[in-house]
Formats: structure tokens, sequence, C-alpha cells
């Protein structure tokens, strides 16, 4: 930054505004992400957790002493090693306090450490006792072996240690979360026996792949019995590239005609959950469910209840839409991004992070061993001088007693070294008189073991692997413990439709002359007794559901789909049903359809051609609606008749000349959409001069009665009476008697 240093007329140094913010932002933004934000892939700390660690450690406050007040814990990190603030610190604390936020906690805490429904419900620090758990043992054991790189404290009057000697893989064990300037953390935690296998695999076949160690580390492991459902492809490719996601879905069962749920995904508020379902049951979008209960305790730590309205609704289907609207299914992002070995950030598949540091671990290690040969050495050469002391131990004490400068003279003397020298004379008189042979090479026999021993793992890379490996094996014999979170193949959670909330409750949808349409509730209603807008009046009505869709046939052929549930009310006059479809200018409504999609139907014009039609088929998402019936040259279309038992029907047909024909239904085919096959005969020339029509067509079974309508008149004719009308498909059919031959309708009754 020299070059952009001016230096003005008083000899004051200036630099550009730009320069300096850009410099400051850098440094603030460097500072973030390698002094706070990110963790260390050495010991899978952030620098404020690490030095709550090591402030505890150093205050002795080890799993096995008394709590300590966590104000005063607290005010001893910020004091010494931390320049922030105390809740700051207190609430990193906090999470490696609770263990349902870490999988293996690093503090044991007395007092309110918060709860799995509300982590940030703890107590202030006043009123919280601390201490560290024997798991925090496996970052602290090693730390005055010679292990540790040391750095100055912020204000430089003591030093604390870089990354501690962590004997695991911690990184990966507890998991973390953090934002950094430009870049963020987010590493699941997991399980630690799983995570050593998989160590210990690359430690002995180091060109292990991603898939290999995937066999061992199979998926994250959060502190809760929550199932993880993420396909086993995509947790691969997230440990091949650092990055994805992960889907956590609550474990449910039946219990009864009750629903209850048992464990929540990771960091997941059980009142939250029961908040969203009440708010759902509020806005009725969640008519299936009755009555939510909280009866979590202590032996139950989650135990939601949710009571369904009554034995048929499919609690499978209710839990579905709960795990697509709800916190019961959550998903996690992954980003693995932490500080390398090197001391730069980066975002590390599974086989890097474990290869960085497992050469962190090794040099450690390595540190450890060296650092007690030069003890060991050390002491070897000291006994030495011991010996050559105890052997001429007056000619010492002599010496000792005598000269002035002693260490140079026993030197001289003796031919020891300068530490053998200071050694002897750093014992007492009485100390140096009481020494023993014995001892002295007992001593250095079990020193000389260990020497060669540690030179032997020193020198063979192989010795020092297995010592890693037996190192890994007892910590995590003493520490791992079962998975928690299983992992279970699941269809994705689909949320309730409209239609799906909607209550099947029984309507009738009734249709004006000039196509007004409207739904009454209920089917014992007479529609012609509606009130109707002056110069129009009923037309025709269908009987169905409410969850059901009204399929409308109009004067072209062409079939519309409306919604039922949301059709105006019966007590009014209806809405024009043309504000919902738009048909073809000059068409009129000629027939009206309701029913499951299944359902069949008789679609004919009254040129006599006609065909049956699955009612599915003839639904469209269409406002233009789709093309059913073809019609012949001046023809028009008939009320669609439905056929409630196509086995063994008949369809009767009857013209405006009083031509009757009964023949069996599956003489006509069943069509998608089409003009259809003939169903009574009717010269083409008579059709479209409008001389002779089909009047009406119906459906019938064995069972019914045929009643025909001819001005105020009708004739009933049972199944035996209908014998003479019966002939093939396509006939022209025989006359009703005379007064019944100008009909004006035709119905069934049952």
């Amino acid at each position: 930054m020299t070059d952009v240093i001016e230096i003005d007329e008083d000899g004051i140094e200036q630099v550009s505004l730009k320069t300096y913010a850009e410099k400051a932002y850098l440094d603030y933004s460097m500072y973030v992400i390698l002094d706070r934000a990110l963790p260390h892939v050495g010991d899978g700390l952030k620098p404020v957790q690490r030095r709550i660690v090591y402030a505890m450690s150093e205050l002795g406050l080890k799993a096995t002493a008394k709590f300590k007040k966590s104000a005063r814990t607290v005010g001893d990190v910020i004091g010494k090693f931390h320049p922030h603030g105390d809740s700051a610190a207190y609430e990193a604390m906090v999470l490696m306090a609770q263990n349902f936020s870490y999988r293996y906690p690093l503090v044991d805490g007395q007092g309110n450490w918060g709860s799995p429904d509300d982590p940030k419900s703890f107590a202030a620090m006043r009123y919280t006792e601390s201490r560290l758990t024997a798991y925090a043992d496996v970052l602290l054991s090693e730390l005055g072996q010679g292990t540790v790189d040391w750095s100055p404290n912020f204000d430089g009057t003591m030093d604390e240690p870089t990354v501690l000697p962590a004997q695991v893989p911690n990184v990966l064990l507890n998991g973390t979360t953090g934002i950094a300037v430009g870049m963020a953390t987010d590493v699941p935690p997991h399980n630690l026996r799983e995570v050593v296998a998989a160590t210990i695999h690359l430690l002995e076949s180091p060109k292990a792949t991603v898939a290999e160690l995937c066999e061992h580390v199979q998926a994250p492991d959060f502190p809760t019995d929550a199932e993880i459902i993420t396909p086993r492809e995509d947790i691969m490719a997230m440990y091949e590239t650092g990055r994805g996601a992960l889907k956590m879905r609550a474990v449910w069962e039946k219990e009864g005609p009750d629903i209850v749920v048992s464990a929540l995904p990771h960091q997941v508020s059980g009142s939250k959950v029961l908040e969203q379902i009440a708010h759902q049951m509020q806005a009725k979008k969640l008519p299936m469910v009755a009555d939510l209960r909280d009866e979590s305790d202590h032996e139950n730590p989650t135990r939601l209840v949710i009571v369904p309205r009554s034995n048929r609704v499919e609690v499978e289907a209710v839990m579905n839409h709960l795990f697509a609207t709800t916190d019961l299914e959550r998903s996690y992002r992954v980003n693995l991004n932490m500080i390398g070995i090197d001391g730069r950030p980066g975002v590390k598949g599974l086989d890097r992070i474990l290869k960085e540091w497992l050469k962190f671990r090794t040099e450690t290690v390595r540190r450890r061993l060296e650092y007690r040969l030069e003890r060991v050495l050390r002491r070897l050469h000291i006994l030495d001088g011991y010996l050559v002391a105890f052997l001429n131990i007056d000619e010492v004490i002599h010496i000792i007693r005598t000269e002035d400068k002693p260490k140079p003279a026993l030197m001289k003397r003796f031919g020891i070294s300068d530490v053998q020298a200071e050694a002897i004379l750093d014992l007492k008189l009485r100390n140096l008189a009481k020494l023993e042979e014995m001892k002295i090479r007992g001593e250095q026999d079990e020193l000389e073991v260990e020497r060669d021993q540690l030179q032997t793992i020193l020198g063979s890379a192989a010795r020092l692997k297995t010592l890693i490996k037996k190192e890994l094996q007892s910590v995590a014999e003493k520490f791992g413990d079962d998975r928690r979170s299983p992992l279970m193949a699941r269809g994705e959670a689909q949320a309730f439709s409209e239609l799906d909330l909607m209550t099947a409750d029984p309507i009738t949808v009734v249709m004006s002359e000039k196509g007004w349409i409207r739904a009454a509730k209920g089917h014992d209603i007479d529609p012609s007794s509606l009130s109707y807008k002056s110069g129009d009046g009923f037309k025709m009505a269908a009987k169905g559901r409410s969850n059901q869709p009204t399929v409308i046939l109009d004067s072209t052929g062409r079939a519309y789909t409306v919604p039922s549930h949301n059709l105006p009310s019966a007590r009014g006059q209806g809405e024009p049903v043309t504000g919902r479809i738009n048909p073809p200018s000059g068409a009129t409504f000629e027939g009206l359809m309701m029913g499951d999609e299944g359902d069949l139907y008789l679609l004919a014009s009254d040129a006599g051609y006609g065909f049956v039609a699955k009612l599915g088929e003839l639904q469209t998402k269409n406002k233009a609606g789709k093309g059913a019936l073809n019609l012949p040259k001046g023809s028009g279309v008939m009320q669609p008749a439905a056929i409630s038992e196509a086995e063994g029907a008949w369809v009767a047909a009857v013209t405006n000349e009083g031509r009757l024909l009964v023949f069996p239904l599956e003489d006509l085919p069943q069509m998608a959409r089409g003009k259809g096959n003939k169903i009574i005969g009717i010269p083409t020339a008579r059709v479209q001069s409008r001389e002779e029509f089909v009047i009406a067509v119906q459906v019938l079974t064995d069972k019914d009665t045929l009643v025909v309508y001819a001005g105020k008149r009708h004739h009933k004719l049972k199944f035996s009476d209908l014998k003479h009308y019966c002939g093939e498909r396509g006939r022209r059919g025989n006359k009703l008697p005379r007064g019944f031959q100008k009909v004006d309708a035709m119905l069934v009754e049952s």
C-alpha cells in the first residue's frame, strides 16, 4: 500500500478513502473468515469455541471437577482470550452444552440450558453452572505434550493454542453452522463410530473413493430419532462435492384412532409444529383433524397427539399433507466449508476432509512421540550423570562444598555435560547422598525400553499408522454409540389440493334455460320450484357430491368442466356459467353430468347416433372445453343418459313420431369422443328438415319401468311390456299406442 500513501506539506500521511475502505473491508472479511465464522478441519472448532474449551481446561473444569458458575468461566474466557462480548461467548458455550444441538456435547451443564422446543430459553449465565464433559478430553488430553502451536492472545500477555490436538475428526461429529463474508458453512453432525471406521479405512487404503467411505459413513447422524429420507445417491453426491441438502421427517405411529408423533427433525420446535397445524385447522384447510394435544414429558420428550375426525380418515394421507406443509419435514442445507490445514477456507468432500485430518493427526502424533522421546533421552542423560555422581559421591560432595564454581569443576573432573552437572547441583545434598544404583539403573532400563519403542514407531510409517488406528479405535470404543437418525426411503410429501380438502356433501347442480348455474345442498329438492329470473326457467339438473366436478355439454357437442364446490348457492339465482367457461358464440347448454371419473354416460344426438363415454374422459381443464360429440348435419345434442349398471342394461330411444326402439347397451361402443353408432333409424333427409328426430334416449335394466309422457298423459311400460319394441340397433322401432305418439319426454323409474 506504500505506493498510494502521500505525504502532504505538514508531513501527514494521506490515503484515498476508496483505498482505505477497500483495505479495511478486506481485512475485516479475512478476519471473519479465518478467525470467527469457520471451523478448523483439525479440531472442528471455531475460535470462540476453542477458547472456551481451553479456558475451562485451564480452570481445571474437567468432567470429574465440581461445577463452576458459568459467569465466572465466561469472564475468564473474555478476560484472557476472547476480546468480544460475554453474551456472544455464553451463547457459544450454551450451544456446546445442548445435547439436542451437539451430537457429542463438550460442556456439561447444571441449570436451565434451553430445551429442544425453545433452544434460546436458557437461563442467564449467573444462574447456570458448567464443566467439561468426558468427551472434551479427546480435544484436550494431549495439550501439554508438544502437540500444539501457540499464538499470542489478543493483548499479547499470554499464549493460546491455534488448534487443539483432536483425537477424532471432530469437525464432522458435532457439525457447525456459520456465516462469513461471501461464504457460509453448514456441516451436519455425524456418528463417531461411523466416522472413525471411515477414517481407519482411509488410513489403511489412502486411495479409497468417496463411495467406499460412504459404506462406513452412510449419512449424517443428528441428535434426534427422526428419519433421514434423502435418497442414498443424493447423499453420495453431497459427500462427493461437499454441497447438497438433507431432508428429515418426523417419526409417527398410530395408537388406536390417534396419530402420535414421537420424534421431530433436528432443531424443530414441537410447539411451532402444533401452531402450524392449528392454523390450518382454523383456516378450515384440515377438516379431517378434530383435535391436537401435546403430551410431552420427561419420559417422552416428544409426544404430539393428532386426533382424526373419524375412523374413516386416511391417516397416511393426512401425515403426507402435514409433512409437505409443516416443519414435520425439514430440509437442511449442507456446505462442508472449513479452514484446511493450509490455513485456507474451502468446501471439501468427505475424502478430502478425512485425508486432511489424517495428515493433521499424523503430524500431531509424531510431535507427541518426538516430544516424549526428547524428554526420555534428556532423563537418560541426567541419569547417566546421577550414576557418575553416585559412584563418586564423596568426591562430588567435596567439590560442591569447597569449590566456588562447582559446575565447571564437576564437568572437568568427571567429563560430564552441562545438563548433567546442572541436574546434580539441583539436587539437595541429602538427596544426593541418598542416590541408589538400583533405582537409577531400574529407571534407566525402563526408559531405554520406552526410548527404543518410540524410536521404532517414529522410524516406521506402518507402526505410526497402527498406533493412530489403535488410538482411534479406543476413542470409538469409549465414546461411540449407535446411530440415532435412521435412514429411510420415503416418497415425496404431497399437500392436499383444494379438492381433496372438500367435504363430499350431496348436492344438486341446477342449470336454467338461459345458462345460469347454481348448486343446492342435498338430493331431495325440486329444481323446477326454485326461483328464476324473469323470462328464464328450469332446464336441467344433475345430482352428485361437492367434491365431484360438473361436466357440461353444449349444443355444438363440446364438453366443459367446472368445479362444483364453489358454485353459487341455490338460495340465489346463480350466475351465468359463461363466466367460468368460454363456449362458441350462440351455443346453448344441453347436458349436465356429475359423478366419479369411472361413471358411464350415453351421449347421443337427435339424429339417432350415440356412444358410451367415461365421465373422466369428458373432463378438461381447458376453459374452451373439448370436442366430445360430433353432430350429423341438422341435428342437435340430447341430455346424456346416466348408466348405473352397464352389464345387462338396455337402451330405449323414442322419436317425435312415437317410434320406440329398445336394444342391449353392449351393442354401442365405448369411446372418448366421436359421432357414435346408429341408435335408431331415421332417414337423413327427415333429420335435416327436422320432420323426424329423437326426443329422448334412456338406459334401463330389466327391473326398471319406462314412463312415456305425451302432453298431460303418461304411459308406464314395464320391461315385460317392452318386448314388442325390442329390436336390433339402428332399426326404425315400433310405434307407441295411439294418444302417446306425440312424445314430450321419457323417464326411467326404478
